[in-house]
């Protein structure tokens, strides 16, 4: 057994590992851009049926060095172009930033870029680095969005906790003011400190929640639910899940100095939310994944929810 939790526990990586392209030695997010092969604009053009008769109140968005169509919008959706989604990170982040990665999901529907902090948390013991991570979307399917990841080193667990206390996520649609948005954006992102030294606060409370064995096999059962006239298969399935949750809390080396307390129920969840194979790895299983890391983890915000009551 000791061999395959160290293989288990040992090979874990970033939410976002394996997407885009690498661009840490780009200065700037232009020079990022360039790096991905994101440096293309989008126009915007009239639709007409295919009789020619045109169609009133949309427009399609086309990237311009291939005429690819990315999505069809009405005439509210105000393009919002990949070098100015992400260009007012430059001066918000400052000296010390590193860009990791860029990329672009759904050919081109949506572009990213993530950026490592300049700034090293200790908190309860841990190393913890927040990553900013922004997300624009061509196809009006989808918002503008800003948010912040925290990273727990030793096991690159993400710790996105939804904090009533400060806020981690901006959004906005392709709609009204754009330039004031970004603006909004840039004031609500320079209280990433805020996010981080109240995300410490937690889990110096976290680490107080003292949890009994049955307390975390009842939590576990609350984040699988055993829906009505299940099959055999499905019975096998929920207790493959949960068996593999209960070894994240019980024997990840990483956790091996932290009490039996709601911290490690946590980061179990969290490495079982970000890390474990589905049962049935879908073709977008990691795009995903990904956009949960952005957008919030259910299952994360759930145990969060169950250890904070207790």
């Amino acid at each position: 057994m000791a061999a395959e939790v160290e293989n288990m526990f040992y090979t874990r990586e970033k939410p976002w590992h394996g997407l885009g392209t690498m661009v840490q030695e780009a200065p700037t997010s232009a020079d990022a851009l360039i790096l991905a092969g994101l440096d293309w604009s989008v126009i915007q053009k009239p639709i007409q049926t295919v009789e020619g008769y045109p169609i009133p109140g949309f427009r399609a968005n086309i990237r311009d060095f291939d005429n690819k169509i990315l999505g069809v919008v009405t005439n509210r959706y105000k393009v919002v172009q990949n070098r100015d989604a992400f260009a007012f990170t430059d001066e918000l982040l400052g000296e010390g930033v590193t860009y990791e990665t860029a990329g672009s999901l759904q050919e081109g529907r949506r572009t990213w870029m993530l950026a490592k902090l300049p700034h090293r948390y200790i908190i309860s013991g841990d190393e913890i680095i927040p990553y900013l991570v922004l997300m624009n979307s061509h196809d009006g399917s989808g918002s503008i969005k800003a948010a912040m990841t925290p990273i727990r080193v030793v096991c690159n667990n993400t710790l996105n906790l939804a904090l009533s206390t400060a806020k981690r996520f901006w959004s906005t649609n392709h709609t009204g003011d754009i330039g004031g948005k970004l603006e909004e954006a840039r004031y609500t992102l320079l209280y990433a400190d805020k996010y981080m030294g109240e995300l410490g606060k937690t889990i110096d409370h976290l680490q107080k929640v003292k949890l009994s064995e049955r307390q975390v096999y009842e939590y576990i059962d609350s984040l699988f639910p055993l829906f009505d006239n299940p099959t055999e298969q499905q019975k096998k399935n929920l207790l493959r899940l949960k068996d593999d949750l209960k070894q994240r809390y019980f024997d990840a080396p990483d956790l091996s100095h932290i009490g039996k307390n709601g911290y490690r129920f946590i980061n179990a969840v969290s490495d079982f939310a970000t890390h474990s194979k589905p049962l049935r790895e879908s073709a977008n299983y990691k795009e995903s994944l990904f956009a949960r890391t952005i957008d919030g983890n259910a299952m994360i915000d759930r145990a969060y929810d169950l250890v904070r009551s207790a």
